[in-house]
């Protein structure tokens, strides 16, 4: 079943034109963006492929990535503000009180998202555990004491809080599109993640033995 398909079965037409190709563009590359970082990580962790490309330095890998990573969400961010530029607004969504809402969630989101890549760096923000660098310890402090994903549930408010400020239901299928496209990459990243700082803690342990 196609993306626009699953758009069309959840929505009213008359709120969401699904003709646009900007709306599957948009649906596209929010889809594509943690089903590459996945792969490509992967890829590093078990073949150290951009390790190898750097010349053995995991760290200058790490950051490529980094780069990439970012400058693809900067794209899907382009993407989905023409997408809603393309959609009907529902007047409902125009008024002052769905503006300051919109606004709040917004910086909520960016909120979370900054202070989760200033408490975990620009290692351990763009995978850096795949890359063999890992954190010392878990991070608990904030966002983390308000959530375990708070880049990902971040990224979910700031999209809604973009739909709600254009006043566009369009917005609000794609950032659903989002939060469910997120909770498919956490449901393979967390377990892997911890399987590598578990495999670190059984090392260690041996050595110690």
């Amino acid at each position: 079943m196609t993306v626009t398909k699953v758009f069309a079965s959840t929505a009213p037409a008359d709120l969401v034109d699904f003709s646009k190709d900007s709306l599957k563009v948009a649906a596209a590359s929010i889809a594509f963006n943690p089903i590459f970082w996945n792969i490509v990580a992967r890829q590093e962790y078990h073949n150290r492929i951009l390790t190898k490309l750097f010349g053995g330095n995991s760290r200058y890998g790490c950051y490529f990535l980094a780069v990439l990573i970012f400058s693809l969400g900067i794209i899907r961010d382009y993407f989905y503000e023409q997408a809603l530029r393309d959609q009907p607004a529902l007047d409902i969504l125009q008024s002052p009180t769905v503006k300051y809402a919109a606004g709040g969630l917004f910086l909520t989101g960016n909120v979370l998202v900054v202070s989760s890549m200033w408490a975990l760096g620009v290692t351990g923000t763009y995978l850096g555990d795949y890359f063999g660098i890992l954190m010392d310890s878990r991070v608990t402090g904030f966002p983390f004491s308000v959530t375990d994903a708070p880049m990902y549930h971040g990224s979910v408010l700031s999209f809604l809080g973009t739909a709600l400020w254009f006043g566009k239901p369009a917005g609000l299928l794609l950032t659903l599109f989002v939060f469910v496209m997120y909770q498919f990459a956490l449901r393979f990243e967390d377990p892997f993640t911890a399987e590598i700082y578990a495999k670190r803690e059984r090392a260690r342990a041996k050595k110690s033995g």
